[in-house]
Parts: C-alpha cells; structure tokens; sequence
C-alpha cells in the first residue's frame, strides 16, 4: 500500500516573494512534478491557490488549532513583530506573526525558505522599525519568533534554506529528504542550513578562479577579473554551491559580472559598505577566504601578483576574452 502524501502549506510574509518566483524556475523536473515524485501535496501556497478568502482564512485557522494537519510548513519572508504585529495583518485584523508561531508549533518539520524567513534578511536591514525576525534567529543569534531552542514535531529545528533568492535545487530537495525523512540534525550547519549546499563556498568552480589565482582584479562589475579585490565579492566566505550548480541551467551572479554578497549569510543585508565595494586595509582586502591565515594570504597575493601573465592581466578589467591562451608550442622532432 502507498503511503500517504505529506501535506505542505506554504506561508509567506514580510519578503519579496522572489523565492516563490527562483522556485519556478526549478527544471527537470519542474516544481510541481517534483512535489509529485517527493510525495507531496502543496495543500496551499498564496501565489497558486485558487482558494477564496473564506476558504484560505477556515484552513489556516484549522491549522492553527490542529483540526487541519500540516507535515511540513514552509516560510517564505520575515516575521513581523514590531507593533505587537501590526505592521502584517490578517483580513480579520489578527497578526500573521500569531498565526505563524501557532501553526509552527503544531507543524510536523518547520522550513524557513530564503534569508528573510530565515535569519530576518533585508527585511530586518538597517533600524528595522518593523521587529522583522527570522523563525529561530535574529541576524546569527538564535531567538526569533520560535525561540532558539525550537524543535518541531519531527524533532528537528527549523531547516533554515537560506539565499536571496533561494536555488529551486535547495528547497525541492530539501523538501524531499524531509518528505521521505532522510534529514537528521547533523545534515543541518550551525545555522541550521542544510549542509549539501551550505559546506561548499561560492568560489568552488568559479570560472574567474585564474584571475583569483594571479590576483587579476576587474575594477568594475562586468569585467573578466576577479571581483573580490576591489568590486566587494565575497565568493571566498559565502557558504553556497552557486558556481557548481547552474543557475536557470546557465551560471551564477559571478558568471554573469556581479559579485557575490553573500546572500546565505545571516547579516548580508547590512555589510557596513557598498556591495560594489571591498574595503582595504593598506592595499589588501578586509574580507579573506574562509580559513586563510592574513599573513599567507599577503604574501601568496603579492607572489602571484608578480608572476601573473600579460594575458591573464589584459583580459581582467575586459567585459570579454579579447587575448585568448596561446597554443602550445610544438616540441622540435
């Protein structure tokens, strides 16, 4: 006999929705096959359904007080808590931040999608006089709107698949492990990030690793160089695998001249500097590669740097290859 279909209700509040709009792009399979062959039934999302406000507000009561059941409950945006609520109202004039916490606590696993639903993202940048939090965190502090001790019903914390927007390949298959039960808390980060992306870096198959390698530096977004000297990238830190699982089938931010700012991270959205921007301490880069002791990292700069060739220098600050590798030359008989 079959086993049943696990029941997911997707929420969204204080965010931009462009999770919803990366996750369908989701291809081969598409979102909904994919929900499909996971064994899942999408009882609800507010971009798909068809259901009328009647009917959206009696399920998610029904929820809230467990006569409607939930497997997996997925977030998409910040809580938000400023105001006792009131910046995010329901139509009945109750906060979301209530129905959020309530139906959390009755739900079989808790999944925040994105950085905002996460860790609080841009909606919580800068004074944050709205109170946006994340479910179980507050920037990289543990707390939220769950707590940071929260533990749903499958005994797992909330599954923080965190990116702005998120991959489609991160949350259907973070969805799937959950369906199928196959994610414990040691497939979690410290952050809660699931780690089959977050244990890789974003510079991990990078396609400007030479110019990284030789310290070829592109000075403005667009250019063939690396971006991380001088353009703010922070491919070295970012905990993502962007640069080795295409994007739309086609690349990364990085492949396509914008840096990487980090956007897995809890306090992305308030790096203290323009995104286009690394600041330098007597010449060299504030941000180091993850695990790179400073003074390694001054003297290999300032070795590859010497030994750079003309045609990795030249393409650099190019918006294309304009001097391609030589050929090899041929050994004489």
């Amino acid at each position: 006999m079959a086993s049943k279909n696990k029941r997911l209700v997707w929420m969204q509040s204080g965010g931009c929705g462009g999770c919803t709009l990366s996750l369908l792009n989701a291809e081969t399979p598409s979102l909904f096959q994919a929900l499909k062959d996971a064994g899942i039934d999408l009882v609800w999302h507010p971009s798909f359904s068809e259901a009328s406000l009647d009917q959206v507000q009696a399920l998610l009561e029904g929820l809230a007080e467990g006569r409607e059941t939930v497997d997996i409950l997925c977030l998409e945006g910040a809580v938000m808590t400023g105001a006792d609520g009131r910046f995010h109202l329901l139509p009945d004039g109750s906060p979301m931040s209530r129905r959020i916490e309530r139906i959390a606590r009755r739900a079989g696993c808790v999944v925040a999608v994105g950085t905002c639903a996460a860790y609080g993202g841009i909606s919580a940048a800068g004074d944050n006089h709205t109170g946006a939090v994340g479910l179980s965190h507050q920037g990289s502090q543990p707390g939220g709107l769950l707590g940071g001790d929260f533990l749903a019903a499958n005994g797992l914390p909330v599954v923080n698949i965190s990116g702005c927007p998120t991959h489609p390949g991160w949350v259907l298959e973070t969805l799937a492990l959950l369906a199928a039960g196959a994610l414990s808390a040691r497939d979690l980060d410290p952050l809660g990030r699931p780690r089959f992306y977050a244990d890789k870096l974003v510079h991990h198959g990078c396609e400007k690793n030479e110019f990284y390698e030789f310290k070829a530096s592109a000075t403005a977004p667009g250019q063939m160089g690396c971006l991380m000297e001088h353009v703010g990238c922070k491919g070295t830190q970012a905990h993502a695998d962007c640069n080795s699982r295409a994007w739309n089938g086609e690349g990364s931010c990085l492949s396509g001249g914008y840096p990487c700012i980090n956007c897995t991270s809890p306090d992305f959205a308030d790096p203290g500097h323009g995104f286009f921007h690394t600041p330098q301490v007597a010449g060299f880069p504030v941000g180091l590669p993850t695990d790179m002791p400073k003074a390694w990292f001054v003297a290999l700069s300032t070795l590859s740097k010497s030994a750079t060739p003309h045609r990795v220098r030249h393409n650099a600050t190019c918006d294309r290859i304009t001097l391609p590798p030589s050929l090899p030359k041929k050994s004489k008989p």
